[in-house]
């Protein structure tokens, strides 16, 4: 018999995309998956809820792969993830061409969902209750290169930060069984993986819940013992929950490569506070010069949040200041966005959007010098660098400092033919602002 074919559109963030993987690893047995969405008999988008512009993003998608039923063969359109769990009911009366919507902890519900829809052709209810306890889990098709794969270790957010949805989306912060995760880093490594990146709202609390103490360090212990893992990277470590078996875990295991990503938000304990972030710029600060005095080579990557509620040209100006001094390796910078249903949207001393804008500009102009200087430093330095894509003219990869599709490349030509998802040592030669340009160290230079 004939396989319906299913076409997936992932947005939002890689948390987003691990629960993409794995619907489509669900689907697999009894589907053919198609990235052509003219092929596709079923086509599904996981929408992202998180900000404004990603809603509006969802919205778009969904409204453009709905031309898809009209034009080509789809039959079936499914929508699920943030934007669904968290305005299903407005969904259905503002987009009627969605048949199937499912919330954040349905997927496994997928391939019954859509057979009661075959067999009575009718619009699905919307399955829009998460679990406290539920963790989607399960195999994975990777929609990533295959070198390199996130894992997710965690689900949900205790945080309750003033700006952000997330917790009243995807539920409190639940840990993933060690056990699951080192599993199905086998599976991932066995298909041809070298880069495992660990993901959650918050690595560093994991553990805390099932566990009774943080554990981020022993899974980083119990991982580095799969031989064929290289680097395992992690993300979204929030400063005030970093602990120093963690430090010294980062420091003397060598595969997890030197680099954090500290989502600070904001350096002003007054906006802070009004974030309901739970540190103080002391305290931020002194967690830095730890890592840094502690881990060598150490690349530090954080994120800002511009326009909030009540900034004060001189709470900006802290950000400058930090900036200036600090000079963090990597740095992103958003517009704050008011979120309905937030203690921050209600909030008095709302920021004006060309404020906001000017504010975006001027910290990404500063942190363009700053990341010159410091990648300025780096040419005449040999790294290994894990290959990721050729052109037929030049090769393309990552080192250490650079986490994929957020932090540059590093660009090199080579005589001899390599094969995407070795690793190789390059020479670096020359400067690109976030790129960087190189040469196998063992050739000579052009």
């Amino acid at each position: 018999m004939t396989k319906y074919k299913v076409g997936l559109v992932s947005l939002g963030c890689d948390k987003n995309r691990v629960d993409s993987e794995i619907i489509l690893g669900k689907m697999n047995n009894d589907y053919e998956i198609t990235n052509n969405a003219k092929e596709a008999d079923v086509i599904i988008v996981n929408t992202c809820g998180f900000i404004e512009s990603a809603k509006q993003e969802s919205i778009d998608t969904i409204l453009e792969m709905a031309e898809y039923k009209n034009n080509y063969k789809c039959n079936l359109l499914i929508a699920t993830g943030c934007l669904t769990q968290r305005y299903g009911e407005e969904l259905k009366n503002l987009i009627p061409e969605i048949d199937i919507m499912l919330g954040v902890n349905d997927y496994n519900k997928i391939n019954e969902i859509i057979t009661e829809f075959i067999e009575g052709n009718k619009l699905a209810e919307a399955f829009l209750n998460y679990s406290d306890e539920n963790i989607n889990e399960g195999n994975r098709i990777l929609t990533t290169q295959k070198e390199s794969a996130y894992i997710r270790i965690a689900e949900g957010c205790n945080n309750f930060c003033t700006y952000c949805i997330i917790p009243k989306i995807r539920g409190k912060f639940r840990s993933r069984k060690m056990e699951n995760i080192i599993n199905e880093a086998k599976d991932l490594v066995a298909s041809g993986v070298k880069e495992i990146i660990l993901i959650a709202q918050d690595t560093t609390r994991y553990g805390s819940d099932i566990y009774g103490k943080k554990s981020l360090h022993l899974l980083l212990k119990e991982l580095a013992k799969i031989e064929e893992i290289k680097w395992i990277r992690v993300l979204y470590c929030y400063p005030e929950e970093i602990y120093d078996e963690l430090i010294e875990e980062i420091a003397n295991n060598k595969k997890v490569v030197k680099y954090l990503d500290l989502p600070i938000q904001h350096i002003s304990d007054h906006v802070l506070k009004l974030m309901g972030r739970r540190t103080t710029k002391n305290d931020i600060i002194n967690k830095i010069n730890q890592l840094r005095e502690n881990i060598s080579d150490m690349i530090v990557r954080t994120t800002f949040i511009v326009g909030f509620p009540q900034e004060t040209n001189e709470d900006f100006n802290e950000i400058i200041e930090f900036l200036e001094e600090y000079k963090l390796d990597k740095v992103g910078v958003f517009k704050y966005s008011r979120e309905e249903n937030t203690p921050a949207a209600r909030m008095d001393g709302q920021i004006l959007e060309d404020i906001k804008a000017e504010r975006e500009e001027k910290l990404m102009t500063i942190q363009e010098k700053i990341s010159n200087n410091i990648n300025e430093l780096k040419i005449g330095r040999v790294y290994d660098i894990l290959v990721e894509e050729y052109n037929g003219e030049y090769y393309k990869g990552r080192n250490f400092e650079m986490a994929p599709e957020i932090d540059g490349n590093v660009f090199f030509e080579s005589s001899k033919p390599i094969n995407v998802g070795e690793f190789v040592k390059v020479k670096i030669i020359k400067n690109m602002d976030y790129d960087l340009i190189g040469v196998v160290e063992d050739e000579p230079c052009k």
